[in-house]
């Protein structure tokens, strides 16, 4: 880089030659001291531990200052997850950013729902996906069903992750409620290495590894974790083996890393449990319930200034994931009479067990321009990515009798029922423009066309109406606008839209007279109508001295919102639907500050979330369904499983350099179960709750530490998350006895108390 560089990229470098200090929300300032970190290629700006500017785009690259990001954004970094000592990612979010639920539907901590702002991203085949989830610029929502696995990434390789909220077009498909970005760490901003061990309550153990080094221009990093944990209920264990690595070549003007992400994860679950089981919260509604997941990614991330105000950057990869699973239902149709031969159906159970295996893979190019427009500060981003996705989808049944554990017992061979192939291809271009209209105002218009395509073929020969092609575009924009009166106050306002295009298992799942079973099984069905949102907000952020602020008010409206609405007796059956128009609005305060040793962040979300558009839903375990099972939803009603407020909040306290000490409050209000979209079941809400994590660290030597965390200190039985179901084992012997089937919540269960302690030896 020569002496007379300007603009951007002498600003940016320069900026990141200063020790940044973060605050207890993660979003860091810079105070103009000495380097802190290595290396200054402000093209891997994003990489760093602590960063004061935030990825705006999907490839990392030079990012946006936050000052003038006209969103809410919340950022953390690496030694925000190291201090609480949470064993996944999924528990750290729960605890951590404002506006973040989690539910328990699955009944395995490795498999939680995560939401934000009232949007979803879930590894449950059936959940309408409303994020978008990234790590390193690459799109990890899998091509089928649009999942995120949460299990599948080491949270010791989490350099930093990056909260992105509202319908930013430029993250692309799903981005309907925000995105969410994960940087992995590289072994030139993280060298030595560590190895810890820990272990604890419900026969949870867990080791892990990291070591990254540089030599010359090149760097390498390496992190392996692996879990064992019996579950602390029957019949949910986990095996958790997760590995990340990373080589990297830097030079000053040049960035290239190529990253392999691997894991084996089997993970049992629960289900959720009757209302009337709660006497024994450890027990099963029925098992077996198992997923194994493996996957194998293999990335490359390149970066290159043309000249000092030219930036290219662009990725590939190749993602190969597949699902195993076997679930245990009730057979619905029980006792009922085949019209062709007479016969009546005496099976109790089923085991459906199912396979999804997929490749995908594609690539992005990005460029950056940092030229000054009409002699102010400006910066360009033009982009354009591809992403293609290959799916194979076949499920099996067998047929099974429950035993008095409500185990299910084979009394038959699998029988093929499903077997389908999917094929997605999505295209996209974009662009960016941030304009410094003045030294206190910042313009900011983006816009993204997505043209999206979906196929499906029947691999069996005997559905043939199952195939069909599908296709989905738009065009859509945003506009931000920051006012800084002063270097320690923002304002902004901002509008955005956003799509999300239905997936190949909704799109075959969307016929009420044909309702699927999940992880479900395929019919032909009609086509549903793409998602669009549309966001405002409007908002403001500060900080002075030790104490950090922001506020934010939004609103986004879905137009033909897809929901999953439940048909029939099972709570695992229904179909998918366009239901019109929802709406999700509120608000978000965040606080931080710290007096002496004692650092406080405290956060705080409403949500209101309702239906605006009336329509008609099957769910015959509502109290107030009619005759034919079906219950109106009118505007007005809230969307379940969104809670109308909630509160985190986080304590730190260093008694001293050795001796750190940490608690989190974790508080939700209560929600409605899904089949109670008419807010009027007799059985009313999903309680709220409240729950104290706390966690200390006891640096005894140079390179050891002694670390101890216990969750729900206060042992809180609550639930997360509740769907509207007919209990077959309501007889006080709970044996299979669908004939007096009781209506009631099912509920998803938070984990009870647990204590862990671990050991780390850590060296440079």
């Amino acid at each position: 880089m020569t002496l007379d560089v300007r603009t951007a990229r002498i600003d940016l470098a320069a900026s990141l030659r200063r020790r940044v200090v973060c605050s207890a929300l993660g979003i860091c300032v810079s105070v103009g001291c000495e380097p802190a970190l290595s290396g200054d290629n402000p093209a891997e700006a994003l990489e760093f531990k602590k960063v004061e500017v935030v990825g705006t785009t999907p490839l990392p690259g030079l990012g946006t200052p936050l000052k003038d990001v006209p969103a809410n954004v919340q950022v953390y970094t690496s030694n925000d997850l190291a201090t609480q000592r949470l064993g996944s990612l999924s528990g750290f979010l729960e605890s951590n950013p404002t506006g973040v639920t989690v539910n328990s539907a699955q009944g395995n901590p490795y498999q939680n729902d995560i939401s934000f702002r009232g949007f979803t991203a879930s590894p449950l085949l059936g959940v309408p996906q409303g994020l978008s989830v990234f790590q390193d610029g690459v799109r990890i929502n899998e091509p089928f069903g649009d999942v995120v696995n949460w299990d599948l990434l080491a949270p010791s390789a989490i350099a930093s992750l990056q909260i992105i909220p509202g319908s930013n077009p430029l993250f692309g498909l799903n981005t309907l409620g925000g995105a969410l970005a994960i940087y992995t760490k590289s072994g030139r901003q993280y060298p030595g290495g560590s190895v810890q061990l820990s272990g604890g309550s419900f026969g949870r153990s867990t080791l892990t590894i990291e070591q990254g080094g540089v030599s010359g221009p090149w760097d390498y990093y390496l992190t392996g974790n692996l879990s064992r944990d019996h579950g602390w209920a029957q019949h949910n264990p986990s095996r958790v083996a997760q590995l990340f690595g990373k080589v990297g070549y830097e030079t000053e003007r040049d960035n290239l890393d190529v990253s392999l992400t691997a894991a084996s994860n089997r993970l049992e679950g629960t289900q959720t449990l009757p209302l009337s089981f709660l006497d024994d919260r450890r027990q099963a509604y029925t098992y077996p319930d198992v997923n194994r997941n493996e996957l194998a990614m293999l990335a490359m991330r390149m970066s290159h200034f043309v000249s000092d105000h030219v930036l290219v950057a662009g990725n590939v990869y190749l993602r190969r994931y597949r699902n195993k699973n076997v679930s245990s239902n009730v057979n619905d149709d029980f006792g009922s009479t085949d019209p062709n031969t007479g016969e009546i159906d005496q099976v109790q159970a089923l085991n459906d067990r199912s396979v999804v295996d997929q490749t995908s893979y594609g690539g992005a190019l990005q460029m950056t321009f940092t030229q000054p427009l009409v002699g102010r500060p400006n910066q360009l981003v033009l982009g354009a990515a591809a992403d293609a996705g290959n799916a194979r989808f076949t499920q099996e049944s067998q047929p099974a009798s429950f035993d008095a554990s409500r185990g299910t017992v084979p009394i038959g061979d699998f029988a093929p029922e499903t077997d389908a192939s999917a094929r997605t291809r999505n295209f996209a271009v974009y662009a960016m423009n941030t304009f410094t209209l003045h030294e206190r105002w910042t313009l900011t218009a983006s816009g993204r066309y997505e043209d999206s395509h979906v196929g499906i073929r029947d691999e069996s020969g005997i559905n043939p109406a199952l195939s069909g092609d599908h296709g989905f575009s738009r065009f859509n924009p945003s506009l931000g606008l920051n006012f800084n009166p002063v270097p320690d106050f923002t304002s902004y306002v901002s509008y955005n839209e956003g799509m999300r295009a239905p997936t190949a298992m909704e799109l075959t799942c969307a016929d009420p007279t044909a309702p699927c079973k999940l992880p479900n099984a395929f019919v032909a069905d009609p086509p549903l109508k793409k998602v669009v949102a549309k966001t405002i907000e409007i908002g403001a952020r500060g900080h002075q001295r030790d104490t950090r602020w922001s506020v934010a008010f939004y609103r986004t409206d879905l137009i033909d919102d897809i929901q999953f609405v439940s048909s029939g007796s099972a709570i695992n059956a229904g179909f998918f639907q366009n239901v019109g128009k929802t709406r999700r609005q509120g608000l978000e305060l965040t606080a931080a500050t710290k007096w002496g040793p004692l650092g406080v962040t405290v956060g705080y979300a409403y949500i209101d979330a309702t239906f605006v558009g009336g329509f008609k839903e099957h769910s015959p375990a509502n109290s107030t369904a009619d005759l034919n099972g079906d219950i109106d939803v009118a505007a007005g009603h809230r969307i379940p499983g969104i809670p109308q407020h909630t509160l985190r909040m986080r304590l730190d306290y260093m008694t001293s350099e050795a001796l750190t000490f940490g608690a989190n409050l974790v508080a939700n209000s209560a929600v409605h179960a899904r089949g109670d979209e008419n807010n009027r079941d007799v059985h009313g809400t999903v309680p709220g709750y409240g729950l104290v994590n706390v966690d200390g660290v006891w640096r005894f030597a140079k390179q050891w530490e002694l670390y101890a965390r216990i969750d729900n200190v206060f042992d809180r039985e609550a639930a997360n998350f509740g769907i509207l179901g007919q209990n077959v084992f309501a007889n006080p012997a709970r044996a299979f006895d669908p004939a007096n089937a009781v209506a009631e919540p099912f509920l998803g269960l938070v984990t009870p108390r647990g204590a862990w302690i671990g050991l780390r030896y850590a060296w440079n």
